[in-house]
Order: C-alpha cells, then structure tokens, then sequence
C-alpha cells in the first residue's frame, strides 16, 4: 500500500512538472522536451565540477591546472609538493612555455633548504627617492590586493595572519582598512578611485583622513590604483543591498546606498598632476608611494618617466598588473581581452624606465599569476623586484576555483559576505596554510635561483630563461621582448649590496631584515 502511495505521488509530482513545462514560455528546450529537458539544465549547473574532476587532464583546465592547485594545495599544507613519472607537458610544442637554463658552475648560493631563510628585496624601498620612512621588504613574496567585502572578514584575517607568519607583506584592496586587516601583518594601504577611508562626505579625497588612517596601523607604503589587470579602465558598483554598516563604516559611505567606484581618479587629471598627487602623500607621510596599473596604451609609461627623468618628483614602485590578474569580477571582454598579458606588458613597461636609465631608482612589482615559481622566475628574469599574489593566495586559505566570486556564493567562505558560507573559514588553521603557501614560493625561488647558479632570484638574467617560440623552437627573453643587453638586471651597486647582505647571518631572535 504504501509503495502504491509513493509510486503514486511520484507520478503526479513528474505530471505537475510536465504540465508546467508544456504551458511555460521562457525555456523551448522544457516545451518541446518535458520533464526530460531538466537533465540538460542539471549537467549545465554541475558541468563545472564534472570537468574539474573528471574531464580535463592534470595540464589543461583555466586559469589554474590541477598540477597547479596540487601544487599550491601540498605547500599550503606543508605536504609532499613534489611530482612524479615526469612532466605531463608536450614540452616541444607548448607555444609560449618557459624554460630555465641551469649551470653547471656556480658561485654563492643561497640556502635552499632553510624554510626560513629570508629573500628580501634587492632594493630599498622608497630609499632613491630619500623618503623618510623608506625600508628593505623583508620577503620578494607579497599578497596583492583584495579587499574586506569582495573577500570575506574571515579570509582577510587568514591572508594577514598568514602575512605575519611569513615576514610578508598584505596589500588592504581598494575596499579600505578593515578590521581584518590588523592581525599583525604589515601593510601596503591601497587608494582606489572612490577614495574609500580616505574621503571627505562629497566623495573626494582627505589628506588628513588618510593620515589618521596610516597613523592608526601598521602601513609600510601606499599604492595608488590607477586600474587592475581583472577589468582595466572600468569602474565598479557596490549594490545598497550589500553597503552593511561594517563596510559603510570602513569605507566612510552611507549606509544602504548603492555606492559607484568611478574608472578615473578625481584627485589629478594626468600624469604631471598625478605626480603631485604622489609627493603630497609621501610628503605627509613620509611612506613610498606607487602606482598599480595594468597596460594599455604607453603614452602613460612614457609621459611618466619622461618626467622621473628630470629628478624632482617621482613614484617609488610601479606594480604591473598582467591582464591575466582575476580577484575582480568583471565582464568577460575585459578579463579575456582588455590590457597586454604580464609579460608583454610588464617588459614593455620595463624598458620604458630601461631607456632613460631610471630602472635602479624605483622598484618594479609584478603581478598576474605569478603565484607559481617558474611564471614567478620569468618575472624576475624580466626585471621583476618583487611579486604579489592573489588567486594563488586563496587557494592556499581554501579556494577550489569554483569561479562563483562574483555571486557572494562562494562554497569555501573566501569571496562572500555570506555569513552562513564564511563561516567555513577558520582564520587560525588557514593563517597557517597562507605562511606555509609563501615560505614555499620563496623557498622554491631559491631552489630555481641555486639551479640557474646565482645567489637570488633578482639576479637570474633574460639571458637564463627561453620562451617556446613554435615547434622545436626557442628564444631567450632578452629576444622574445626586444630588451637590450643589461635590462632586467639590478645596477652594479645594487647587485653588490644585495649579495653581501645574503652573506649577513641575523642575529638569533632577530628578524632577517628591518
């Protein structure tokens, strides 16, 4: 009898279901095909996963491959990152594909064992430009910008806790200085368009509110984002839904507003006036002050060296993003074909300063994936200082490149303000995961760094890496990217002092670099 209920029940739910599904107008597929037709929606929902874990080989899926999460997953976890029976890469014919030259012979080199030895930056940061809280970057490893409110409270807190562990440093987002952000991390304070933390009731930018800010937290330098790689030259919207009063608090908007980021800045017009926009902030703060931007046209790059050139003003860092870069949301045509990709952009960018002789007076940032150690060795090859990560960072605290960022459903808790999913974040275990994560990275830079035969990634050559350039075919970046003999290469002074301090052991309980 009962079975006869369930049986019957069954039908009458499947003819509900048929019936609506005739009568309905939105899907033809359901009008033609009822019932039956919900499968094909059902594998349309789940066809991500399947892929993920099923369908693609361990090389193929976008952006990141499952060798590439595998990777970061076991060094997150501080397990065996090592890969067995070789490569899964056709090596001979992947077009674009780094290859690294070691040497037989070398002469100092670092400690590739020491999961604690320091890789510090080459260069001082802020130091050329004699800027009075100038300082060495402990760690060449860095987490780029994300901010409270596209990552959730509790992913930041991991990110900066993690940052603490790893000597590294934690840039806030464009989204302000949250709470999350002081859990004992140093600082990179972003400013974006919309000025939030830093503005006056009007929406334009407050001196003396970014001043109050810096003076309150542990902020090393400040950058000011002129656009990413994610959605270059495109602005953004914060629905009023979504302005709670924790984010109107550290923001400094209304509550329950909707509030636009708008694609330009309101406080300079160009690059003359950006420049002075610059040296009032590290006037008054005495912090290095940069740019970030991803790369477009080089009117920009040229105007702004053009005038560094003359000595009087100048950024302290640029931070190159790739057109590759993904923490934002945006619309497809700007992540698949607004701004050069890392390389062609950054190299370009490079021998902007590289002509007028400028490139040992700032420090270069790079990012756009570069999270992985040989994306991250191309970039040094190029002329990189340092580099930041994001996505890469997230995947370390928990990320499964479930690519549902910009729906606030994330399923691991990291991009969402949903308190139900952010929940799944504990920021104490993953703060460990997100330091291991770097250690790593670092730790790997030096195995590639020992391999080439010098002492620092910053010392690898355009010369020691090859670009695939075709079947059985392959250049040298020096080539690929029409550098001049000597680009990408630290200053004679700088590769000295760099080398020396390498060779400096700190002081037991003292932290490598100040």
């Amino acid at each position: 009898m009962r079975a006869r209920s369930i049986a019957a029940a069954t039908a009458t739910a499947v003819a509900l279901v048929a019936a609506r599904d005739l009568v309905q107008k939105k899907h033809a597929l359901l009008r033609n095909f009822p019932v039956i037709g919900h499968a094909r929606y059902l594998l349309e929902t789940i066809g991500p996963e399947l892929r993920q874990y099923i369908v693609t080989s361990n090389d193929e899926e976008r952006p990141f491959s499952r060798d590439q999460r595998t990777w970061i997953y076991a060094s997150a976890k501080e397990e065996n990152n090592y890969f067995g029976f070789g490569t899964d890469n056709d090596v001979e014919h992947m077009q674009g594909h780094a290859y690294l030259k070691q040497r037989t012979f070398a002469g100092a080199l670092p400690d590739v064992h020491d999961p604690q030895a320091p890789l510090p930056s080459a260069k001082v940061l802020g130091g050329p430009r004699g800027r009075a809280r100038a300082f060495r970057p402990a760690s060449v490893v860095n987490i780029s910008a994300m901010s409270f409110g596209s990552l959730s409270g509790a992913a930041v807190t991991a990110l900066n806790k993690g940052a603490a562990l790893a000597g590294a440093l934690h840039n806030t987002g464009e989204g302000g200085l949250s709470p999350y952000h002081r859990n004992g991390g140093d600082l990179v304070l972003q400013i974006g368009t919309a000025y939030f933390g830093c503005r006056d009731e009007d929406g334009t930018f407050s001196i003396d509110k970014l001043k109050d800010v810096v003076a309150g937290a542990p902020v090393k330098a400040i950058e000011i984002k002129l656009s990413q790689g994610a959605k270059p030259g495109l602005g953004g919207m914060l629905p009023g839904s979504k302005v709670t009063p924790e984010i109107a608090g550290i923001r400094g908007i209304p509550l329950g507003q909707d509030c636009a980021s708008p694609s330009r800045h309101t406080a300079f017009s160009d690059v003359d006036s950006m420049l002075d926009f610059v040296e009032l902030i590290a006037t008054e703060t005495g912090l290095p002050v940069g740019v970030k931007s991803a790369v477009g046209e080089m009117d920009f790059w040229q105007e702004l060296a053009r005038l560094m050139a003359r000595g009087d003003r100048g950024v302290d860092f640029v931070t190159v993003d790739g057109g590759e870069g993904g923490t934002g949301a945006a619309p497809l045509t700007f992540a698949d074909s607004v701004s050069l990709p890392f390389r062609m952009g950054f190299s370009r960018v490079y021998g902007t300063f590289a002509e007028l002789g400028l490139t040992d007076d700032l420090t270069f940032i790079a990012s756009g994936k570069l999270g992985l150690p040989e994306n991250a060795a191309v970039a040094f090859a190029l002329g990189a200082d340092m580099i930041n990560v994001a996505r890469e960072a997230m995947l370390s605290i928990g990320c499964i490149q479930a690519q549902k960022c910009h729906t606030d459903k994330c399923p691991t808790g990291v991009a969402t303000q949903n308190p139900r999913l952010a929940r799944g974040i504990d920021p104490a275990s993953k703060a460990t995961r997100a330091a291991a994560y770097l250690r790593t990275l670092r730790r790997e830079l030096m195995k590639i760094s020992a391999a080439v035969g010098v002492a620092h990634p910053a010392l690898i050559k355009a010369t020691d890496v090859e670009i695939m350039n075709g079947d059985y075919d392959a250049r040298t970046l020096l080539s690929v990217y029409g550098y001049k003999d000597g680009w990408g290469e630290l200053g004679p002074h700088l590769a000295e002092e760099l080398t020396a301090l390498l060779t400096t052991k700190p002081a037991s309980g003292q932290k490598p670099i100040v």
